[in-house]
């Protein structure tokens, strides 16, 4: 049984990974056996990935590049290759978002988070994809959201790029499954990272309306959604292609609409 999940000898490349769900990410695919790269534009950020590695007994390899560069991109990907070798897993989990209403928001904050969460997955993608086709293997994770198929107030941009990142999922699935490549997405639901601290404390209107609205009754945990990526990045999702997994706890099952806690 072990062996469907042994990633041994792997090269993972987690994008934007040092902090949160890309961290637990990358350090359950480090427990598996898989040699993991993670880049940053922060060195600080990149510095606490590395510790929390260590800690760990855990090797990681980290570097700098822009994922919405297209030469960056290459330039990374290359370094990789030359010090580790070729990618066999590849997490597109780099992404910001921008609480705007749509009225407010700037065209180009709008065009930096469909640059970052849309964009930078197909030229990363692109730029890894013909060595997989090349060795005939390989697994692509593309980080979705539950914005992937619904949306919310204020997050018109986000929204938009992660349902386009779920149909990007499925043409990348069309044209290179046929290689034994397996794209699929995870949509998270609402998960307890440091940056959703502050709205998860008692009493706060999102919190009660998270803690109501999931049948589990519970925030999500970075490791449960690393848990997801393992699965498709091992030997245990070999024929499931161009699918979105949810870890949301059953959320997106009873997500409706209630009068008061649409604007929350």
């Amino acid at each position: 049984m072990k062996d469907l999940f042994d990633l041994t000898g792997k090269v993972a490349l987690v994008t934007g990974g040092t902090h949160g769900i890309g961290l637990a990410i990358g350090l359950l695919l480090a427990k598996a056996g898989a040699k993991v790269c993670v880049n940053d534009l922060q060195d600080d950020k990149l510095q606490s990935c590395r510790e929390s590695f260590n800690k760990e007994g855990l090797d990681v390899f980290t570097l700098k590049f822009d994922v919405t560069d297209e030469d960056d991109v290459d330039k990374g990907i290359s370094l990789i290759e030359k010090s580790i070798g070729s990618i066999d897993i590849l997490v597109n989990n780099a992404g910001i978002i921008k609480r705007i209403p749509i009225l407010e928001m700037e065209i180009t904050d709008y065009k930096q988070v469909i640059d970052v969460d849309l964009v930078a997955p197909f030229i990363i993608s692109k730029r890894v994809a013909p060595k997989m086709i090349e060795k005939r293997s390989g697994k692509i994770i593309n980080i979705c959201s539950m914005m992937s198929v619904y949306g919310r107030n204020t997050v018109s941009a986000y929204a938009s790029a992660k349902g386009g990142l779920k149909l990007l999922t499925q043409n990348m699935t069309c044209e290179w499954a046929k290689y034994n490549i397996q794209i699929n997405g995870i949509g998270p639901g609402y998960i307890a990272t440091s940056q959703t601290a502050p709205i998860r404390e008692n009493g706060h209107p999102f919190n009660d309306l998270v803690m109501t609205r999931t049948p589990a009754g519970r925030w999500g945990e970075p490791e449960d959604v690393a848990n997801a990526a393992l699965f498709l990045a091992s030997k245990a999702s070999d024929f499931v292609n161009g699918h979105i997994l949810f870890v949301d706890g059953g959320i997106l099952a009873n997500f409706g609409y209630v009068k008061g806690e649409n604007d929350l």
